[in-house]
């Protein structure tokens, strides 16, 4: 091979590993309570805080026990801003993301007491934070990181508050991954999150910060080692790993380049802290980096999770010396901790390089979406106060309580959650209602009485399911729709409206079936028992008024526009002229009649006296009639 040859081969091959380590394709990294956006020496760039919901923001007590400027900021949400609160990262491309994030008090309110909370990604509870915390994670924080599945545009995370504590995080980072990291058949991808319970990194705790193209952090596995794990010694790569930083996990090569063995024959043992009844996925990952070991079945060991003998395992064998090789295996149904983890020999020594755990979370049920969407639009029209904390799903997760004011039910094959009751009575609100309310299908029982809202009431409004709605009290106005006639509702209470028009007489009859309706206090409503008759135009709509008023108009002007073509036929009748050749005609015609009716009379006057004679070829008469007729021809 020739050098050019061989530098372009190179540099293909280097291009060719810039694009496939070239995610994320999105990322944000959030500095918390942080004002400014700044970039870190690993060159991180981080963004001054956003996405939030509400909450303030406040200092570490002691800045400078912490090196990165994005640990010395946070926020956190107090009871004012409600019981719920979140980041929501917006337009995201349906995919696996990896999210991650750094929490810690370190005293910064002065009232020395870690507060409790909860944080869920995506509608489904992942952590639990409780009062008081481990002494280090309280003054230096603890970082913490899932990897999860998204596909409705965005993802949040949110935080709920136990008792009057006040959540609070330190940064926030969500970075897109590799669709098939991290195993998504094995795992069930949109189906459960997975919840890192550690990343141990074998025979080297100077990995620091930055080596990893995700920004995975890589703990030092010495605390984690079992007791009987004994005459433990470190080995270092003395040439580069391969088969490392490729997709679909992008696992650092720096990661292979130190393990740990043991001297002898003895094992390897490691116990993983865990929680019981969920089910955990452990990666383990090995390479070959030791030159004595240059042929298959030179190093053999079995792998033991919690003593059940999962695998067999010959490095060397399987991708050679000086290459990274992973092995991953699922434990079912965890009844208590630790998890345990055992490399026995077989011949030689074991060996690893590292170990993640991760817990396999199954995903909580979600609101429906087009009522997920409907509750958001509503919070936006009925200018929904920060203090009922409605942030992030309506009704999820299922642990957790429902937005303040909203009551939710699992649908028939509980694959998802519905609105069933809504109930903001007194609660200042001033907005109007949504059009979108009418894609709440499940809604039973609708409470928005003495608040200040105003506008119409919306078209669709009177779903099938609903039974009880109390708009009463409020400053609405416009007609009552045809929609709220539904045969279904049980308690109607408009009155203290202001509201206009006829009552439909199926809306009315609640009350004649057993129900219970109130009109009263808006002046405008007419057309039905206890309220004033109609005018001819009262029960119309104001819609239904301009249309009328139009049509009247129209028909005006039809009207007006054949009597103006009448009267200027009439008029043209008085100008009619016969052509000239039918005037000459009815002339001789006239003459004729005339000659012939006084020759009438002279024979006549003649007759009379006696001196009429008879011819037998033609009378006088006719021979005079013919006589004339030549002349006028």
């Amino acid at each position: 091979m020739s050098p050019a040859t061989f530098i372009l081969l190179h540099l293909l091959l280097s291009s060719f590993i810039h694009l496939s380590i070239s995610f994320p394709f999105i990322s944000y990294h959030i500095d918390s309570g942080s004002s400014t956006t700044t970039t870190d020496n690993h060159n991180i760039t981080w963004l001054s805080d956003r996405y939030f919901t509400s909450g303030s923001t406040g200092i570490v007590s002691e800045p400078l026990r912490f090196k990165s400027l994005h640990e010395k900021t946070l926020r956190y949400f107090p009871v004012s801003s409600g019981k719920k609160n979140c980041y929501i990262f917006p337009e995201l491309p349906p995919g696996r993301y990896y999210l991650k994030t750094f929490t810690v008090y370190d005293n910064y309110n002065g009232k020395n007491h870690p507060p409790s909370f909860d944080l869920s990604i995506e509608g489904t509870l992942v952590f639990s934070w409780r009062s008081p915390w481990e002494d280090d994670v309280s003054r230096y924080g603890r970082y913490n990181d899932f990897v999860f599945f998204t596909s409705d545009g965005d993802a949040d995370v949110c935080f709920y508050s136990i008792a009057t504590d006040s959540p609070v995080i330190g940064s926030v980072e969500l970075i897109q991954i590799d669709t098939g990291a991290y195993d998504p058949v094995l795992t069930g991808n949109d189906s459960s999150i997975l919840v890192n319970y550690g990343r141990l990194s074998c025979g080297s705790n100077h990995l620091g910060l930055g080596f990893d193209v995700l920004g995975r952090d890589w703990e030092y596995d010495a605390k984690y080692r079992s007791k009987t794990s004994v005459g433990i010694k470190s080995v270092t790569a003395v040439r580069n790993v391969v088969n490392a930083d490729t997709r679909p996990n992008y696992f650092p090569a720096k990661l292979y380049e130190s393990a740990v063995t043991v001297t002898g024959t003895g094992n390897l043992e490691y116990e993983l802290p865990v929680d019981a009844k969920l089910d955990y996925i452990v990666w383990f990952h090995f390479a070959e980096i030791d030159v004595s070991v240059n042929r298959k079945g030179k190093r053999v060991f079995d792998v033991f999770v919690n003593d059940v003998n999962v695998t067999r395992i010959d490095i060397f064998k399987e991708v050679g010396g000086f290459s990274a090789y992973r092995y991953r295996y699922v434990a079912r149904n965890l009844s208590g901790s630790p998890l345990t983890v055992k490399l026995a020999h077989v011949v030689g020594s074991p060996l690893i390089c590292g170990i993640e755990n991760y817990a396999i979370v199954p995903a909580d049920i979600m609101t429906v979406p087009e009522q997920a969407t409907a509750m958001h639009a509503l919070k936006e029209s009925l200018r929904v106060p920060e203090r009922m904390g409605w942030n992030g799903d309506p009704c999820a997760p299922t642990n957790w309580d429902a937005w303040e004011g909203v009551t939710c039910h699992p649908n028939k094959d509980e694959s998802a959650l519905e609105i069933f009751q809504i109930d903001l009575g007194s609660q200042g609100l001033k907005g109007y209602i949504s059009d979108k309310v009418v894609l709440l299908t499940n809604l039973v029982s609708l409470n928005l009485s003495s608040n200040s809202l105003s506008g119409t009431l919306p078209t669709g409004l009177g779903q099938s399911s609903l039974k009880k709605l109390d708009l009463s009290n409020n400053q609405l106005s416009g007609s009552i729709p045809d929609s709220l006639s539904s045969s279904n509702l049980q308690l109607v209470l408009l009155n203290g409206n202001k509201l206009e028009g006829q009552v439909p007489e199926e809306l009315y009859s609640v009350g004649v079936h057993g129900g219970a309706i109130d009109l009263s206090g808006n002046k405008g409503l007419c057309g039905v028992p206890s309220l004033p008759d109609c005018p001819l135009f009262k029960g119309l709509s104001n819609g239904a008024k301009i249309a009328v008023g139009i049509s009247c108009g129209v028909l005006f002007l039809l009207v007006l526009i054949v009597i103006l073509i009448c009267i200027k036929r009439r008029r043209s009748d008085y100008d009619f002229a016969l052509p000239e050749e039918l005037v000459s005609l009815a002339a001789k015609r006239n003459k004729y009649h005339t000659q012939k009716s006084l020759m009438a009379l002279e024979m006549e006057s003649q007759h009379a006296k006696g001196y009429i004679r008879k011819y037998k070829e033609k009378s006088l008469w006719e021979r005079i009639l013919c006589s004339t007729q030549k002349k006028q021809q």
